[in-house]
């Protein structure tokens, strides 16, 4: 019985952590998420240089008129018009923040903590629709407040998300009743 006590109390317990494997899987890991991130960036930056022709976004005007609707929300991104995934970065538009928006005679301002307002002539304005989704956000039918308006010589879709979704009926119908008067009036002349 003695041999069977000197092996028991030879065997020793196995290794728990291999903390070399583990420090390389760690910094392996690290390397591969910073070069993704580094490769996301530079597709980014990319697309902003291949829209490089856009030209300059119109500031707001020092005498707008009187305000018809405010709406206080988001503001989820532009695409290339009637293609919802063709995000557009160039000039900050790609870029998601909070917005106010303000619906004048003079057209759509929209200003964006943290990011470069715009403001959208009223001459430029095309259309106004509830849809479900742009560019990386989707949402219930309806829930997104999609602008169509003419920059240079592209039509681009702006997608906003009021605090108060039922909001989004009212500035359809604003903005849709603005652009027939304007057209109207255009015709008449």
């Amino acid at each position: 019985m003695t041999p069977v006590l000197l092996l028991a109390a030879e065997k020793e317990s196995a290794q728990v952590t291999d903390w070399a494997a583990r420090i390389g899987w760690v910094v392996g890991l690290a390397l591969f998420v910073a070069l993704v991130y580094w490769l996301m960036r530079e597709g980014w930056k990319w697309r902003g240089t291949l829209q490089g022709d856009l030209p300059e976004l119109p500031t707001t005007p020092d005498e707008t008129g009187p305000k018809r609707l405010t709406m206080s929300g988001r503001y989820h991104g532009s695409t290339t018009a009637g293609q919802w995934l063709d995000r557009i970065v160039a000039h900050g538009l790609g870029t998601r923040s909070r917005a106010e928006l303000t619906l004048t005679d003079a057209g759509l301002d929209v200003v964006r903590p943290g990011a470069s307002d715009f403001f959208v002539p009223a001459a430029r304005l095309r259309e106004a629709r509830l849809d479900k989704g742009i560019a990386g956000k989707v949402l219930t039918e309806g829930g997104l407040l999609v602008v169509t308006w003419e920059h240079g010589d592209r039509l681009i879709d702006s997608g906003f998300r009021s605090d108060h979704a039922a909001e989004h009926n009212e500035w359809v119908e604003a903005i849709n009743s603005m652009i027939e008067t304007n057209s109207r009036e255009g015709a008449e002349r």
